[in-house]
Parts: structure tokens; C-alpha cells; sequence
């Protein structure tokens, strides 16, 4: 049947109370004897010697007082009714056991009016009182073996009953997939076992295929059908799979969807280690799915609105969680996914104000990754000192490895593994064949050489890209590598996904559209089949938790790869190379973050890991923030607008340039009834940026808004239509394409196809590929 995985069971801690001192005595500490339960109900013996004890001090108390000798037939008499008939009755007990209760009160009561009229202390009622209590004693026995024979008997008729109602809905589902799938695949199956998922969402059957070589593979290819014939609800899919042996098939069978619901990551940050399995998703029946990655590389791909920045977090809490792991990330996007896991770190120092002054975070906490690249430059130093750790592993374990007898790096928390985590490799990959722009091709073929070399050595990667096109990821090496394979079904272009990861899967991936849910394969020796999954939806706050609680836990790099990677690694949170995080990380609290400013700008590298300013007087937001102000070197009556509109006069009187475009007017007119001469318009849509695609002061040369247009067209795999851009871009389609063409046309570019760019499996459209801007960018930067 399906796999089963490992669960670990939550131990909750003793609570303990540490608000009083007070030493309390321990109940029968003194005494030697046994302590008593006065709590438990009583047995055959302890019965009995209640009764006749209870019998012989009221009938000393009787004879003492005079009392009437019908008193204790009456006591009796109301004992039987109440206690024999009427509690046996409320418990559903036997009959037997029922006279046995009456018939003792009822001895009992009449043994006390006898002796207190004959005189208690008599051999004679010392001698009947003691026959009463064995006989109390036997028929308590006898009865007590006789009801736990009938309780017995009552829970197995039950379970009978029950089993027989399960057998009964097992038998009907086993007729019904017999006949579905001779029916819809025209294969005649044997059901063999039917199992309930412990969720209650669904069913799998394992059923024994016929002979004449029919295949598994001919019953999946028709999964979409068995599903539609089934009339299973929207959501809900039919997985099929091979058995444990050949010739048998599993059909797994949603019959709630689980997809649309949202489950957040667990509370659970107990220790895990990468050689027992790293929790990252469910399945469609609840259970967890453990990935390994001490071996292999995991490629992840997900559309926009996927689900794609949630699944990180899941996936660098399960890396934060584990004893033998170490966590770099690069992230050429301004470190956002990083950002987060380093705010506690950052807090801890006195660099940035807490979120709750009441909670901040305590001395000693330390980065939630031990090292984090925004730029290609940093993450160049990284990759080269992964090399450089790898090739120093292979040479001072020699020995450690002799003596444990195996291949690979025995890893452990004193020899940690390094997984590298790569935020939208497409910003990297996509640059492999770029020859006008060597740092990013040299960066994308350091992600190669790091996959390739690196696994017995203990160094692996996690990629993520938004699909899995080859001018995306660069070429086929990034998917050899990568066994493990997730595949995001919310959003654009996802089947597309399924196809490239899976080429050979049959799952209606159209039903599988939450964010958070898609599809999973291991090809691995010790692998899985692809199947459906649901991620955890995680939150900011968890990422807080998941840091502090294993602060303690995480491990540090061993001293071989500590001196191998040199001051790269050594001096990576210097305030050189990591001083833009503290701007940036209160720009992401406040949300104000400016989205194309580079980490390590000018002004954000020198001085923001100096301690935080107190809060100035008048403040909004009652923090100061810390860049540079060079407002003073501006004279009042210099206004900026005035300034930049007498510098564009000068130069219309100079070279004529054209007017400013007018946007209420109606743009399409034609190139000829344009007014001719040099067109700077261009230069006032945005203001100048820096971005990591330029170096130094060719920023200054191209027009930003070509250079936005390139960043995200090429974060969207490299082409996009004109209608998409400009809701990124934020601006209109009209007013884009008018200055996007000008822009292009001044260096003489022109879009293929006539500006027709096909986008996934949509209807080819007007839109830009990224290897035309591209060119437009270097053009520009030859200008001058």
C-alpha cells in the first residue's frame, strides 16, 4: 500500500510548580505497610469482609442500644433493591450478578437480627458470620469471572458487528473498482485489500492485474478517467502506482480535498538530522513525506502565486531544525528570503528595534542561516569557497573515512553538511551562455560545478526556479542532479512544470490549483513515484520561533572548512559585506523596502551596523533611519523640478529634441508623424536605480526603465507579454510599449517576430524577451 512514514509523538513536559517552596509531606511516607486506595471499588475478598464487617459492628451496636430487631431486615431489604437490583440494572450487568448482590444484603441483614436477638459474642454467630463471608466471597468470585466472560462477549459482538459493516463497505468499494477499471481501462483486476486513510479523505486499493502482460502504466495513463467515472468531488484526483510486488497496483483515491486547506507548519521544532529524513509536505492522506538529501539535490519549480516563498520557509525550518546542517542561501532578489531568518540576529546585536520591545530577542542568538549572498558578487565568494571546503574534505578525512569504511563524509554535528539554497535560480542559470555579462555566467557555472562535485563531500542544493524551461535553468545538468523534484501546480504555466519534471506522470495536475499543493518525485535509489502533496502554510512569526528554538541546536562549520573558506567565510557578516541587512530588514518591517535598490549600495554598507539612533522628537515612526543625508549641501531656493526643468530646456535649445510625450492624447501614431531628433524622455520615468546587472557607472547609461523591464522580465522566465509587464512595471500597456519602443529604437533593436512572444501554452501576443533587452542594455552601455 502506500508508504508509511515515521511520526514522532509530541512529549509534553511535566509542568512544574516553582511559585511556592513549601515541602509538602508524601502521604504514607512514614509507614512501612502498603498505602491504600480508598478510591478503588472492591473485590471478591475485600467485598466479602466489608459485609461481614459491617454486619458484626451493627449488630454490637444493636444489642447495645436496644435497637428493634427489624431494623436490619429493612436495611437489607433496601440494600438489595437499590445496590443488588437497581445499580446492576444502571450497568447493564447479568442477571446472575444481580441476584448474587440482592441475596447478600439480604443474608447479611437477616444474620444481624438474629444475632442481636441470640447475642453477638456468641461461638455460634462468630462461627455463621465467618460461613456468611466465604459465602459472600465465592459468589462475588463466581459472578465477577461470569461478567467478565459476558463484557467479553458483548465487545466482540461489537467488533463483529463493526467489522462485519467495514467488510460489508470494503466489499462494495472492491465491486465497484473491479468493475470501473474493466470498464474504463478494459483491464480485468482482482481487488485484494481496500484501507480507510486515518483522515478520513479517502481510500486506497491494491488489486492484482491479469495476465497477458498487462502493466500498471496502462491504468494510470487513464487516472484522469477513473477519477471523472468515480464523480469524485473538484479537488480530488485517483492516484495510481505500482504495488510492492509486479503485477500488483495501488489506487489512491481523494475522496475529500485536503488541498484547500490550509495547515500550518506544526509547533514541533524537535531536533531532526538529514540522514533520518527531513519533513516538507503531506500527502493526500495525511501522512508525512520526508525527503533525503544527504546525496541529492532538490530542484523546486513554481509559477508566481504558487506558493513558492511559503514552501522556502518550510524548507529553512527544516534545515534550521536539523543537528548536522548548515544553511547558506543565496538569493539575488535582495536577500529577501534570507532577511527574515537574520532579524533576530540583528535584534540581538542592537541593531534594529525589536517588533515587541516586551520580547526581544536574547543575547547570543545567532543568524537562522550561516550565510547569506544578495548580490552575484557575494554569492561568487560563496560557491568558490564550497570548492574550496570540498577539495580540503577530501584530503584531512582520508582517515575518518578509512576508519568508518564508506566513501562519503560521515556527517554529523561536528561535521555538518552545507546546503545551498538558491532563491529563483533563473536570476543565475539564465546567464550561463551570456558572454556581455561574465560575472552572472561565471556565478551560473559555479551553481554547476557545485553540483557536480560536491555530494560525497557533504555539500548539496536546493534550486528554484519559476519554470523549467532551458533558458531558465541553463541547461539539463541543474535537473540530472536533482532527484528530488517538486513541481507547484497554483498558478501560470503549471502544467507546463508537471510536463518538464515529469514528463511520464498521470495526474490531473489541473485539480491540484491551492497554493501550497503540486506534485513530488523522488528518482533516487531509495526514492518515490511522483505524487500529490499539500505544503504547510508558514508564518512570520514562525520563522522567529524556529530561530530562537534552535539557536542552541544549530551547529557551527568544522575548522578544516573554516580555514579552507578563508576570510570569504570568516568575514561574511563584516559591515563591509553585510551592512545593508539591517536597512533593508527594517525597510521589510515597515514595508517601505525600495525593491530595485542593491544590496551593499552606497550608503548602506559603512555605517548601519552601528547601534540604532534613539528615536528623534516628532517621528512618525518613532525610529530614525540611519543612511547617509547630504540634504544640507542643498541651498533653499534651489528647487530639484527647477533644476531638472532648465538643464531639459537647455538642451532642446541646443539639439532639438523632441517634446515630452503627451499621455492624454491618443499614442498610436505612426513613426513618421513623430518629430525627428534626439529623444532624452526616456530618462525622466524613473529615477536612477541600482541594480545588479550593471557595474559601476554604466547604471548611468541605460534608461531605468529599460533596466526594470529586463529585471523582470527575465525574473518571469525570460518573456512576458506587454499587458503583464505593465501591471509589474505599473504602468499602462499603451504608455509601456510607446516608451519601450522609443527606448529600443534609439539604439537600433528591434523585436523579432514582429513583437510577438508565445508565453506557456497561451495564444502568441505583443510582449519583450529578455535576450533583446539584454542586447538594448549593452548597446547602451557602448554608447559612449
Amino acid at each position: 500500500m502506500t508508504e508509511k512514514t515515521m511520526s514522532r509523538e509530541r512529549r509534553t513536559p511535566k509542568e512544574l510548580n516553582l511559585s511556592s517552596t513549601k515541602k509538602t509531606k508524601t502521604p504514607g511516607a512514614g509507614s512501612t505497610l502498603p498505602p491504600l486506595d480508598w478510591a478503588r471499588s472492591h473485590g471478591p475478598i475485600t467485598g466479602a469482609l466489608s459485609a461481614t464487617t459491617g454486619a458484626a459492628a451493627a449488630a454490637l451496636l444493636g444489642t447495645a442500644t436496644g435497637m428493634p430487631e427489624g431494623w436490619p431486615l429493612l436495611i437489607g431489604a433496601a440494600g438489595a433493591i437499590g445496590h443488588g437490583i437497581g445499580h446492576s440494572v444502571r450497568r447493564k450487568l447479568t442477571l446472575r450478578t444481580a441476584v448474587a448482590r440482592a441475596a447478600s444484603w439480604l443474608v447479611a441483614g437477616g444474620w444481624t437480627a438474629w444475632a442481636m436477638a441470640h447475642g453477638p459474642l456468641s461461638w455460634a454467630a462468630a462461627g455463621t458470620l465467618t460461613a456468611l463471608g466465604v459465602g459472600i466471597g465465592a459468589a462475588a468470585s463466581h459472578t465477577a469471572a461470569w461478567e467478565e466472560a459476558a463484557e467479553e462477549e458483548r465487545f466482540t459482538a461489537e467488533a463483529r458487528a463493526a467489522a462485519a459493516e467495514m467488510d460489508g463497505r470494503r466489499r462494495t468499494l472492491a465491486t465497484e473498482w473491479q468493475d470501473r477499471t474493466k470498464r474504463v481501462c478494459g483491464v480485468d483486476v482482482k481487488v485484494v485489500a481496500v484501507e480507510f486513510w486515518d483522515t478520513g479523505a479517502g481510500y486506497s486499493v491494491e488489486a492484482e492485474l491479469p495476465g497477458g502482460g498487462a502493466t500498471w502504466d496502462r491504468i494510470s495513463s487513464r487516472s484522469r478517467a477513473l477519477a471523472a467515472d468515480a464523480r469524485l468531488p473538484l479537488g480530488c484526483t485517483v492516484h495510481v502506482e505500482e504495488g510492492a510486488a509486479q503485477g500488483l497496483v495501488v489506487f489512491d483515491v481523494m475522496t475529500k480535498n485536503i488541498m484547500r486547506e490550509e495547515k500550518l507548519y506544526p509547533d514541533d521544532y524537535s531536533p531532526l538530522s538529514i540522514l533520518t529524513g527531513i519533513p516538507w509536505c503531506l500527502r493526500p492522506n495525511g501522512e508525512e513525506i520526508r525527503v533525503f538529501l544527504r546525496e541529492a539535490c532538490a530542484l523546486l519549480l513554481g509559477p508566481p502565486g504558487s506558493g513558492k516563498s511559503t514552501f522556502m520557509d518550510v524548507i529553512l525550518a527544516g534545515f534550521a531544525r536539523c543537528t548536522d546542517v548548515l544553511t547558506w542561501v543565496i538569493d539575488l532578489k535582495q536577500g529577501a528570503i534570507g532577511i527574515p531568518w537574520v532579524t533576530p540576529w540583528l535584534e540581538a546585536q542592537g541593531l534594529i528595534e525589536p517588533d515587541n520591545p516586551d520580547n526581544p530577542a536574547p543575547a547570543g542568538t545567532r543568524p537562522g542561516v550561516d550565510w547569506l549572498a544578495a548580490t552575484p558578487k557575494e554569492a561568487i565568494r560563496m560557491l568558490k569557497a564550497a570548492l574550496r571546503i570540498n577539495k580540503a574534505r577530501q584530503l584531512r578525512y582520508q582517515k575518518l573515512m578509512r576508519q568508518q569504511d564508506t566513501t562519503l563524509l560521515p556527517i554529523s554535528p561536528e561535521l555538518p553538511q552545507i546546503e545551498i539554497v538558491i532563491d529563483e535560480g533563473a536570476e543565475a542559470l539564465a546567464h550561463a551562455n551570456n558572454r556581455r555579462e561574465p560575472e552572472k555566467r561565471e556565478l551560473a557555472e559555479l551553481i554547476k560545478e557545485v553540483m557536480r562535485t560536491t555530494r560525497a563531500m557533504g555539500i548539496r542544493k536546493v534550486l528554484t526556479a519559476v519554470d523549467g524551461n532551458l533558458n531558465t535553468i541553463g541547461d539539463t545538468v541543474v535537473k540530472r542532479f536533482s532527484p528530488l523534484s517538486l513541481a507547484l501546480t497554483s498558478g501560470e504555466n503549471s502544467g507546463h512544470n508537471v510536463g518538464k519534471l515529469f514528463p511520464k506522470v498521470r495526474i490531473d495536475s489541473n485539480q491540484l490549483n491551492e497554493k501550497g499543493a503540486g506534485i513530488i518525485g523522488d528518482s533516487g535509489a531509495n526514492g518515490f513515484a511522483p505524487t500529490e502533496f499539500k505544503g504547510w502554510k508558514s508564518l512570520p512569526s514562525m520563522v522567529r520561533r524556529v530561530v530562537l528554538a534552535t539557536n542552541d541546536r544549530r551547529p557551527t562549520l568544522d575548522q578544516v572548512s573554516v580555514e579552507a573558506a578563508g576570510a570569504d567565510y570568516r568575514e561574511r557578516w563584516s559591515t563591509a559585506r553585510a551592512g545593508w541587512l539591517a536597512t533593508a530588514a527594517e525597510a521589510v518591517r515597515n514595508s517601505d523596502a525600495d525593491d530595485d535598490q542593491a544590496p551593499g549600495a552606497a550608503g548602506t554598507a559603512t555605517a548601519v551596523l552601528d547601534k540604532p539612533e534613539p528615536p528623534a522628537a516628532g517621528d512618525d515612526d518613532g525610529r530614525r533611519h540611519r543612511s547617509l543625508n547630504l540634504s544640507y549641501q542643498r541651498r533653499a531656493e534651489d528647487d530639484p523640478d527647477e533644476l531638472a526643468a532648465r538643464f531639459l530646456a537647455q538642451i532642446d535649445q541646443t539639439y532639438g529634441t523632441t517634446e515630452e510625450p503627451d499621455h492624454t492624447r491618443p499614442t498610436d501614431r505612426t513613426d513618421r508623424e513623430r518629430p525627428r531628433g534626439l529623444n532624452l524622455s526616456y530618462s525622466r520615468t524613473e529615477p536612477p536605480e541600482t541594480s545588479d546587472t550593471s557595474d559601476g557607472d554604466e547604471s548611468d547609461r541605460v534608461p531605468p526603465l529599460l533596466q526594470r523591464a529586463y529585471d523582470a522580465v527575465t525574473a518571469a522566465g525570460g518573456r512576458m507579454h506587454t499587458a503583464d509587464l505593465a501591471e509589474e512595471l505599473g504602468l499602462g500597456a499603451t504608455e509601456l510599449g510607446t516608451e519601450l519602443g522609443r527606448i529600443l529604437r534609439a539604439v537600433g533593436v528591434e523585436r523579432p517576430g514582429k513583437g510577438t512572444v508565445r508565453v506557456g501554452k497561451s495564444e502568441p501576443r505583443t510582449g519583450y524577451l529578455a535576450e533583446t533587452l539584454a542586447e538594448a542594455i549593452r548597446r547602451y552601455r557602448d554608447a559612449r
